[in-house]
């Protein structure tokens, strides 16, 4: 079955960085658009970032351009989120997504805490 498995979370300080990764396994890694989502506390989850099939083309959140990279890596079936210049607005659930024929697939998320 589909899998996706976060990991990378943490606690950091502003001005710091992590970066996520999103291992995937059960489907078609190198067909599925991929993407980070986020959820902070009683606020509704948001597009963080996506990456085409390809990698060639990618979508970012207005609040993380210029500070967030996502990447994906066909081989080793895995999608990245490098997170710079954190901010403690950044701090929420952040969930990896694939759209795969249609569907979407969701893992079970990393908690990013960004305070002092």
């Amino acid at each position: 079955q589909v899998q996706l498995v976060e990991s990378g979370g943490g606690l950091v300080q502003p001005g710091g960085s992590l970066r996520l990764s999103c291992a995937a396994s059960g489907f078609t890694f190198s067909t599925a658009v991929m993407s980070w989502y986020r959820q902070a506390p009683g606020k509704e989850r948001e597009l963080v970032a996506s990456i085409t099939s390809a990698g060639d083309m990618k979508n970012y959140a207005d609040s993380v351009k210029g500070r967030f990279t996502i990447s994906r890596d066909i081989a080793k079936k895995t999608v990245y989120l490098q997170m710079d210049s954190l901010k403690p607005e950044d701090t929420a659930v952040y969930y990896c997504n694939a759209l795969w024929v249609r569907l979407d697939y969701w893992g079970q998320g990393t908690q990013v805490t960004v305070s002092s």
